[in-house]
C-alpha cells in the first residue's frame, strides 16, 4: 500500500472555521472520488491560530503509480485546483507505514 500524507496551510483571510467547513464539507467530497483512492482521512490541526499547518491529509493508494494517476485525471486535476485555491502551501510527503500498536 502506498500513502501519502498532505500537509495544508490555509490561505491568509481564510479564518480557520471557514476553512474547516471547506475542507470537510466541499473538498472532502471531490478528495473523496480521486480514482483508486484506498482510504482518506483529514486531519484538522487544533491548538493556536498561527500554527505552520492547519490540516493534513492522509491519502492511501495500492501504489505511487496510482496515486500519480488519480491526479493526473481530469478529477484529480480539479481536486488540486480547488485545494490550491484555498491553500497557500501544499506539502506532500510520501510515507511507509510502520505500526507499533494497533
Amino acid at each position: 500500500m502506498f500513502k501519502a500524507m498532505i500537509l495544508l496551510k490555509r490561505k491568509d483571510g481564510l479564518t480557520i472555521e471557514e476553512f474547516k467547513n471547506w475542507w470537510l464539507n466541499e473538498h472532502s467530497p471531490m478528495a473523496s472520488k480521486l480514482p483508486n483512492v484506498k482510504k482518506l482521512c483529514f486531519n484538522l490541526v487544533v491548538g493556536e491560530d498561527n500554527q505552520e499547518y492547519d490540516g493534513i491529509a492522509e491519502q492511501w493508494f495500492e501504489t505511487e503509480e496510482d496515486f500519480l494517476s488519480a491526479y493526473q485525471s481530469d478529477h484529480g486535476k480539479k481536486v488540486a485546483a480547488d485545494s490550491m485555491s484555498k491553500v497557500s502551501k501544499r506539502t506532500r510527503l510520501f510515507v511507509s507505514e510502520h505500526f507499533i500498536v494497533e
